[in-house]
């Protein structure tokens, strides 16, 4: 589990006598609505240029996020609990070396449109069989405590952003547009 779930079962269980397992077997409905949860546009994709030349040759390891699904659960007063799935697309251009590669995506909880809560980054290691130059996969985050003022604070004022971490010259490729896909220059 990763260490969002640790900081949530401890808010649980510090916020009463009930079992963690107690608390996950009575669901009630949610009082209110989840909190969106996306990919940050200017950094849901990377793309590693050699010399940072923009041509289809100088493509190294590229990645992609695909899709963003959260589920979440309101129990009492304690901090919404939301899972997170990111849907994934990771390549390897002709520039790129090795047969895998180490890329960094982060998870940040924020209050809506105001501040940054928490952050964390996340490596993920893709190793690309021979032949290979794509790799998609499903990766999960579960039990993300997002803090209340109150018991009737809703989810509609939080977000759960992700992207890369990102060089500044990945930053703006990005925003100029620009793309190599993680299928470029393939049927």
């Amino acid at each position: 589990m990763r260490s969002f779930a640790i900081l949530a079962a401890a808010a649980l269980l510090l916020n009463g006598c009930q079992t963690v397992s107690d608390v996950f077997t009575e669901p009630q409905p949610n009082i209110g609505p989840c909190p969106t949860a996306l990919s940050l546009y200017d950094a849901h994709r990377i793309v590693e240029l050699e010399d940072g030349i923009v041509a289809y040759d100088n493509v190294g390891f590229t990645g992609e996020i695909l899709a963003v699904r959260s589920l979440c659960n309101y129990y009492g007063e304690r901090p919404i609990i939301a899972n997170l799935e990111l849907d994934m697309a990771f390549g390897r251009g002709p520039a790129a070396e090795g047969d895998s590669h180490v890329y960094e995506y982060f998870v940040a909880v924020t209050r809506r449109d105001i501040a940054v809560i928490e952050k964390q980054v996340f490596p993920i290691t893709i190793r690309f069989q021979a032949g290979e130059d794509r790799v998609y996969l499903t990766e999960t985050i579960e039990a993300i405590s997002i803090p209340r003022a109150t018991a009737e604070t809703s989810g509609v004022n939080f977000e759960i952003l992700t992207g890369f971490e990102l060089t500044p010259e990945q930053l703006a490729f990005n925003r100029s547009g620009q793309r190599f896909r993680v299928s470029a220059g393939q049927d």
